[in-house]
């Protein structure tokens, strides 16, 4: 447990779609359809029924009292593994994906979070951390400030605890309560999937130029690397008289609530963090955040999970990493597209992988 704390036909998918070329580009944008899901979109308070029986339909329901406990149910049982041969030679339909993805949100009702005056720190009023898995800062700052900030833990490959730290983009009065977190937790690797505007502000611009103060924290930029598709940063973050390093990677080619353009820039940023020595220090977690820190980022967290299940099984459920990601933290993964897109991101690593799938 984790520490407690308070039917489109295939002729009108994207050409990276499952039933394409793996390797084709995908083309121009086409106008978002509207996806049916429990929570429309962040910012809105909108949500829609759960059809109690439509999961009965999935996966037999017994001794269930209560739609809590059914979402709850459903999460941590639902799965559907996938092959490597299947996966690149008989994927899901784009039907059965539009349908697999009716998974519960299992959005926080702010009712539910019984924290005075966390509204002032969430970015999106409706996107706010589960409770049992919840960041809890220990106050480096004051012991006035409470211990709140809008991020939770998440587990990583077979279940492991505190792999991942899942925030939204900090916000000016959240900036010293986000490196306060990455010093408490002993972070080391940041990936930030988002730019700092969209039209309108999705983050702030939390790391210096050369180096500032955050609260009782320094931070101080020792070396950039820029990449076609991402920038790195090597810091140094600061606190009384120890200092830590931390390595920062940028990926902003990446737009809100849709996809990359194709599947290969997103597999060579897992490949970047698999090969950072930061990432091999497994009790360290690693802090992802896009704006709401559930869309992009939770798409960043499976691809990397379902990586790490095709190269050690053989096999990957997709299915089951979502639900695993949403009893985290609600809402990871936001729309059909980007479910598909992680099928198809998938698929192609999978033909990456040495030796022939056996059918």
């Amino acid at each position: 447990m984790v520490q407690a704390c308070g039917g489109r036909s295939r002729a009108q998918l994207p050409a990276w779609s499952l039933g394409t070329a793996m390797t084709q580009p995908p083309p121009a944008k086409a106008p978002a359809k509207r996806h049916v899901r429990l929570q429309e979109r962040r910012g809105s308070n909108v949500a829609l029924v759960l059809d109690v029986r439509s999961l009965g339909a999935v996966e037999p329901i017994c001794s269930v009292n209560t739609p809590r406990e059914v979402t709850l149910h459903f999460l941590r049982t639902a799965g559907r593994p996938l092959t490597r041969w299947a996966l690149q030679h008989q994927p899901p339909s784009p039907k059965q994906l539009e349908e697999e993805f009716l998974i519960p949100s299992n959005f926080v009702n702010p009712e539910e979070l019984d924290i005075p005056g966390h509204a002032s720190k969430d970015r999106y009023k409706t996107i706010l951390p589960n409770p049992q898995s919840r960041v809890c800062l220990g106050r480096a700052q004051s012991q006035e400030d409470g211990d709140y900030i809008n991020a939770n833990y998440i587990r990583g490959y077979d279940g492991q605890e505190k792999t991942y730290i899942a925030t939204q983009g900090p916000m000016p009065n959240t900036v010293a309560d986000f490196w306060e977190m990455v010093w408490q937790e002993d972070v080391s690797l940041i990936v930030m999937l988002t730019p700092l505007r969209e039209g309108k502000e999705k983050c702030v611009h939390y790391w210096p130029t050369e180096e500032d103060t955050y609260g009782p924290f320094r931070v101080c930029v020792q070396e950039e690397k820029q990449l076609p598709e991402y920038t790195v940063r090597q810091l140094t973050i600061q606190h009384q008289d120890k200092c830590r390093p931390v390595k920062h990677v940028l990926f902003s080619a990446w737009p809100d609530h849709q996809t990359p353009e194709s599947a290969g820039p997103l597999l060579r940023l897992v490949a970047e963090v698999d090969e950072s020595p930061e990432a091999a220090a497994s009790t360290r977690p690693i802090v992802v955040h896009c704006s709401a820190g559930i869309g992009r980022t939770g798409c960043f967290i499976a691809t990397r999970i379902g990586c790490q299940q095709l190269k050690a099984r053989g096999e990957v459920d997709i299915l089951g990493i979502v639900c695993q990601l949403r009893l985290d933290r609600g809402g990871m993964i936001q729309t059909t597209e980007q479910y598909q897109f992680l099928h198809h991101t998938l698929a192609l690593y999978a033909a990456q992988l040495p030796g022939q799938p056996s059918p």
